[in-house]
């Protein structure tokens, strides 16, 4: 019997994401992958998978699933975010960063975070889908990845990589911090030196607001027009995640996971790597504010935000308050130094 999860209310944006897939930008493929690297991580950790396996994003509001396998394992990631878990007609809500185990049948509302621009759901095992250039990702503009290379859509049936998973305690990642910060931290160039000192101060002293204009190829924001030195074409070169073009108009845009490969503009900067997953915990409407940092010191913020995610598995908790000790970190923790044999015969 095969295992589903079937679509009642697609919500938002609803598409199958992963780490992305790399090295085709030069045959003009981005490389799409999920918006909240961080939250993908987590969830993928919470219910026990690689992290980089592919989980469901949403944007803005969550999709409605039911259970059509014998049970399924969940885990929702994202600012704000929560499940609503409907089973025998009674209604429960499970808390973000935190797995539950549904039985065949069960409903589960994905609550994106009010002011968020996205969230994840992550299954236990995986989606049993097919990769496209070695990645699940979905590219909707050129129709790959994911399912038919589309955002779900009502009554679609998501196939999932198991049937059935095993009893066990719920875990959840306490202390997960999807804070957005104060000032994203940024490095100036490639092209920075198209811009007028004064544009360069502007931009780094100002407030910038997210228009209504985000979505995942990027986000549109509004503030002081920065002013050119040089014009505003230069020859078309290479994107990067988090790349900030700024047009004619002065206005920057921030460039996201399903960004054109090249671009015409020039780039007065691009957010650290360490920083880009928070761009998509924020929407239209939120005011972001910049800071200039040197690439050593962006590649060492992105090294320890690394090596924080490498100790989550050791650091999940019981769902479930008052359970005491998780055992399995009891057996990792190697707490046992030896056995001693107290048999003092017959």
């Amino acid at each position: 019997m095969s295992a589903y999860l079937r679509v009642i209310a697609a919500g938002l944006g609803t598409s199958v994401q992963d780490a992305g897939r790399f090295g085709y930008q030069r045959f003009g493929v981005p490389t799409a992958g999920v918006l909240d690297r961080v939250a993908m991580a987590a969830a993928n950790t919470i219910v026990g998978n690689a992290p980089d396996t592919a989980v469901l994003e949403m944007l803005y509001l969550g999709a409605t699933l039911e259970i059509a396998a014998e049970s399924v394992r969940v885990a929702c990631v994202g600012l704000g975010a929560s499940l609503a878990v409907t089973e025998e007609g009674t209604t429960r809500n499970i808390a973000g960063a935190e797995s539950v185990r549904l039985q065949r049948g069960a409903r589960v509302r994905v609550l994106v975070g009010r002011s968020a621009l996205s969230c994840v759901l992550a299954i236990e095992g995986g989606i049993a889908l097919p990769a496209v250039m070695g990645s699940l990702s979905t590219f909707v503009r050129a129709h790959i990845g994911g399912v038919e290379g589309r955002a779900l859509a009502d009554g679609d049936l998501l196939p999932l990589a198991r049937e059935d998973t095993d009893p066990r305690d719920e875990l959840r990642l306490s202390g997960l911090d999807l804070a957005v910060p104060e000032r994203f931290r940024l490095v100036l160039g490639p092209q920075d030196d198209y811009f007028t000192a004064e544009a360069i101060e502007t931009f780094l002293s100002g407030t910038y607001e997210v228009t209504s204009a985000a979505d995942r190829m990027g986000m549109r924001l509004t503030g002081t027009p920065l002013a050119h030195a040089k014009g505003f074409n230069i020859v078309s070169d290479g994107i990067a995640s988090g790349s900030i073009q700024v047009p004619g108009d002065g206005q920057p845009i921030i460039l996201l996971a399903d960004r054109q490969t090249t671009g015409g503009y020039p780039k007065i900067a691009t957010i650290a790597s360490v920083d880009l997953p928070a761009l998509g915990r924020v929407g239209p409407g939120a005011k972001l504010r910049f800071e200039a940092v040197s690439i050593d010191v962006a590649e060492d913020l992105r090294r320890a935000q690394d090596r924080i995610e490498a100790g989550w598995r050791d650091a999940l908790e019981l769902a479930t308050a008052g359970k005491g000790l998780r055992e399995a970190s009891l057996y990792d923790a190697n707490l046992i130094s030896g056995v001693a044999d107290a048999w003092m015969g017959d």
